[in-house]
């Protein structure tokens, strides 16, 4: 009789337990917002550096929506490790920031809440970033960005 009783609490804890599952935190994409951060449909932009024009894409999340919101914009952008230009903005934007392992030539993120970055090499990263976008055509932007520091105007 013992037996009997164990077996049906044990078996009534199991049907509690996965009762009370959380299917949002199961599920990604299905009503959070993990999957949304690189939804390519967030609309295109135009990149002018020096004398040349990019077109990117950027993604359907709300760290996109917001940046969009201070186009247009023309900005010095900074050179860092000679794969990337960096700006900080003057105000934070939404996050929702994971790591990307392997950032690709043309990548448009954000780093913190803050700090627009636009990577002209590919190379892996142990860095979180909130991805806004890329560029659609990356032929000549390594050279079109320069050494050094570029002033970009986005648009």
């Amino acid at each position: 009789m013992k037996k009997l009783l164990l077996l049906v609490f044990c078996a009534f804890s199991l049907f509690a337990s996965c009762a009370s599952y959380d299917k949002d935190i199961a599920a990604p994409g299905a009503g959070n917002n993990t999957d949304i951060n690189s939804n390519p449909t967030g609309g295109k932009m135009k990149i002018k550096i020096g004398n040349s024009t990019f077109t990117a894409t950027l993604y359907d999340n709300a760290t996109a929506g917001a940046f969009k919101a201070l186009l247009p914009m023309t900005v010095n952008m900074a050179e860092l490790n000679g794969n990337e230009k960096y700006v900080d903005l003057s105000r934070s934007l939404p996050t929702n920031a994971s790591n990307p392992v392997t950032i690709q030539t043309g990548d448009l993120m954000l780093y913190g809440s803050t700090t627009l970055v636009l990577f002209y090499k590919t190379f892996s990263t142990s860095y979180s970033y909130t991805k806004l976008g890329r560029i659609d055509d990356v032929k000549g932007l390594g050279a079109a960005v320069g050494s050094g520091n570029v002033t970009v105007t986005f648009e």
